[in-house]
């Protein structure tokens, strides 16, 4: 059987798959991170599609659209619920009612779908696609806290409402209030869908292409937005909604601050500015302190969670900086050191500042070691990181022109970068010479006895060495800090093994015996 092959693969397993292709992984950065290729991800689908049971993967279309979908809702209802229960006052109006009913049967919808649900286990990158596994594992976790959130109260409102506005008889309409307001407070069980949120941007986070840290941080900022931003609102309702059950008595703020006919907006504007004040602790949203034990207790619990604040934002905040640009504090790190070393070695302070010039010339301000990630990808990565940075500097070169391209992948992984600062003398006249230098950036002046001459950017300078490890006739100076890349003698050999018929053609630009040459410079 032939093995399918790129995203023709996958495509032929979707069109085979009909309508269950929305329920196969799709091909992302994600899935090709887990799977490693995209035969892997068609062979993932060709499993899926084998196993016969209606499953959807978690790295499939559908699975992403709908947690972006539900994450929406639940936040819409927990920003909604507890709006409805301190400041409606029992008046939601036709669409409320309508969206609460409607919440509630998509979060009942989703307790079933959760038995469907295919599963990523933290230990293993093979998705559980079986049904029993997949039911044990929802019923071992999350379906008890989900059915008490999925709990239908929209239901229970709507009906509650429809009889208390069919009833004539006082006696029972007065009871259909109380019915209504202890449903009202049940509703409360709703804020469960928190802990649905929170597992939402879990699973944002990981699938969609939120390997990226990228992604990762901008999700790690807007769920921790999110929870100040509830925490918050919730606390503005809940300052409203305890005077509201003690049916507003005269020492309550609302009544301190003349709101019993204010509009909703102006309430909830009131409730959350005193729950902001004593979140933050400046003052407690009024002239005067708490009246009752009440008000006092829910001054003490808005302290307690405004410090519950600080503390998760402050600590989200400095693992983030932490965690922010670390080659940089690793270079100002390394840059202590050497301040300390040479201070404790009584370096002259020109000498000092000459070597804290080269390290930020050489590292730019982030410290990074350039051999351990070169020693850390593979061969075809170095060479390629290499030839875009090398290859141009190399075909300048006369000598490497035109030249077998395996010698010259060869030659590029034997360079090494260096840098030197204006003045230094890379190499003096009649000085034993082993390396040729390529020109990145930077000037250098080659001196003779008889010729001075500038290069610059693209240059190259004592190519011959590399052939005939001779004697510089030359002195070369950096006029401005250079960045260059050199090739050593012993480098090139090694270059030369298995390539004979190059190692002729170079050997035929060698200076005659007799010629008495040593090096072009």
């Amino acid at each position: 059987m032939e093995k399918p092959t790129g995203s023709g693969g996958v495509g032929s397993s979707r069109a085979a798959g009909g309508w269950r292709s929305l329920l196969l992984p799709q091909l992302n950065r994600q899935s090709l991170y887990v799977y490693g290729s995209e035969v892997a991800v068609e062979k993932e689908c060709i499993r899926q599609l084998q196993s016969g049971v209606l499953v959807i993967h978690p790295f499939s279309l559908l699975r992403s659209y709908y947690i972006m979908c539900m994450m929406a809702i639940t936040f819409l209802n927990l920003i909604g619920i507890p709006m409805e229960i301190a400041f409606l006052d029992g008046v939601n109006g036709l669409g409320w009612e309508g969206f609460n009913v409607f919440s509630d049967t998509l979060f009942l919808i989703d307790v079933a779908l959760n038995f469907r649900m295919g599963i990523i286990p933290e230990d293993s990158e093979v998705a559980i696609l079986d049904v029993k596994q997949i039911r044990v594992s929802y019923l071992r976790s999350w379906f008890l806290l989900d059915v008490i959130a999925a709990f239908p109260i929209g239901y229970i409102l709507l009906f509650a409402d429809l009889q208390y506005h069919s009833q004539d008889n006082p006696s029972k309409t007065n009871k259909m209030m109380r019915i209504l307001m202890f449903v009202r407070i049940l509703s409360l069980i709703r804020l469960v869908r928190v802990s649905r949120l929170v597992r939402f941007f879990n699973e944002v986070e990981k699938v969609s292409n939120a390997n990226l840290e990228v992604v990762r941080l901008f999700f790690r900022i807007l769920s921790l937005f999110m929870m100040i931003f509830l925490l918050c609102h919730w606390n503005g309702c809940i300052q409203y909604f305890v005077p509201m059950l003690e049916e507003f008595p005269s020492d309550c703020w609302v009544r301190k601050e003349n709101l019993m006919n204010a509009t909703v907006s102006v309430k909830y504007s009131w409730g959350v500015f005193r729950a902001l004040s004593q979140m933050i602790a400046l003052s407690y949203g009024s002239m005067d302190a708490p009246t009752n034990y009440v008000e006092m207790w829910i001054v003490m619990v808005s302290m307690i969670s405004g410090c519950m604040m600080y503390t998760v934002l402050v600590a989200n905040a400095t693992t983030m900086i932490a965690n922010t640009d670390p080659t940089a504090k690793e270079y100002k790190s390394k840059m202590s050191r050497l301040e300390h070393y040479m201070t404790f070695m009584k370096l002259p302070p020109e000498l000092q500042l000459r070597i804290s010039s080269y390290y930020q010339a050489r590292y730019g301000g982030k410290w990074f070691d350039e051999n351990d990630i070169m020693d850390t990808v593979s061969t075809a990565l170095k060479e390629q990181i290499l030839l875009a940075m090398c290859s141009r500097l190399l075909q300048r070169v006369p000598m490497f022109q035109h030249l077998d391209r395996n010698f010259m992948n060869a030659v590029l992984v034997k360079l090494r970068y260096e840098v030197f600062q204006e003045g230094d003398v890379i190499f003096r006249q009649n000085a034993p010479g082993d390396r040729m230098f390529l020109i990145d950036h930077g000037q250098v002046g080659v001196e003779t006895d008889s010729l001075d001459r500038e290069l610059c950017d693209g240059d190259y300078f004592g190519e011959a060495c590399v052939l005939t490890k001779g004697r510089h006739v030359a002195t070369a100076r950096a006029l401005t800090d250079c960045q260059c890349f050199s090739l050593s003698w012993l480098g090139f050999q090694q270059a030369l093994q298995g390539f004979p018929a190059v190692r002729k053609h170079l050997e035929k630009l060698l200076p005659p015996p007799d010629s008495g040459a040593s090096s072009v410079y």
